[in-house]
């Protein structure tokens, strides 16, 4: 049998905030800068599997009992910035939308048992009560990446690592990095949070000075709230995650969706309405075929 921590996860893409440790009080702050000692830190792929590991159980643990100690972490120029995983919070906000009715009845109670919704359902209002304010700082899409994270990156902070022989190598800004024995692609983006938002605020003024208020203005409006909780010396991270183990090396090597975005921004603010479509064309046939996946047998 394969070690399960060897198996990758798939198929999710991550929005990532990392905020400076002066964001966090005392004596949160205390405990990411030892954690940011330590040197070596789980990723994505082990926190997906924590995840699921609790839904294995019967019933299954939608919401862990205790809230993660760990976080990504990253050295910018010096600075050590921090994304707490607040896999419990973000459990909790998950479960909030599965609850919503989006899914048929039977469906919810094989994933969820009515009692252990019940219960559930319960305790998520009474910690809302006490936590008005709490938010992630990881954001996840299944089977695709939107449109308007994109929207916050441009082509230069492209990150793009191929695949090789070897486990894990970090992928080098907007080239290709030498990758060792065994290692999966790797595709993301990085930039400030000034950056991010002047660019959402340059998509939203020109999607709404060409069309009238739809998703995709919504969609750019929620991400934008969600920025403002955070720092604004934070880094904004996008990473495909395990969307790559669907994309083929030749599609994911020639992917260039920010640019895609930022090129019909751009023509919509200059009223070329033949541009932007092109540009959506490209973008929405680029991520139609990896959603297609999803219902293939």
């Amino acid at each position: 049998m394969s070690d399960p921590s060897s198996v990758l996860v798939p198929y999710a893409a991550y929005l990532r905030v990392y905020e400076p440790l002066a964001a966090f009080p005392e004596p949160e702050r205390g405990h990411w800068a030892r954690y940011a000692r330590r040197g070596e830190f789980p990723d994505a792929q082990d926190e997906l599997r924590r995840s699921l590991a609790d839904l294995l159980p019967v019933p299954p643990v939608p919401v862990p009992v205790r809230e993660s100690g760990d976080a990504f972490v990253a050295t910018v120029d010096g600075v050590v910035l921090v994304c707490p995983w607040r896999t419990r919070l973000r459990s909790r906000l998950a479960l909030a939308e599965l609850l919503d009715g989006s899914l048929p009845g039977p469906v919810l109670d094989a994933m969820v048992p009515p009692v252990v919704r019940a219960q559930l359902t319960a305790d998520h209002e009474r910690w809302r009560e006490r936590n008005p304010d709490a938010r992630p700082w990881i954001r996840s899409s299944v089977w695709r990446v939107p449109l308007a994270w994109f929207a916050l990156f441009g082509d230069e902070e492209r990150e793009y690592a191929p695949p090789g022989p070897g486990p894990g190598t970090e992928p080098e800004r907007g080239g290709a990095a030498g990758p060792e024995r065994g290692a999966p692609a790797g595709l993301r983006y990085r930039t400030t949070m000034a950056q991010a938002r002047r660019r959402l605020a340059r998509a939203l003024k020109a999607l709404r000075g060409a069309i009238a208020d739809g998703p995709m203005t919504e969609s750019l409006v929620d991400v934008g709230r969600w920025l403002e909780e955070f720092h604004p010396r934070a880094l904004v991270e996008l990473d495909y995650g395990g969307l790559v183990q669907v994309v083929a090396a030749g599609a994911l090597a020639a992917d260039r969706s920010a640019a895609d975005v930022a090129a019909g921004v751009a023509a919509l603010r200059d009223g070329d309405g033949v541009a932007a479509q092109e540009a959506y064309g490209r973008f929405a046939e680029r991520w139609r075929a990896v959603h297609d996946l999803r219902f293939a047998s």
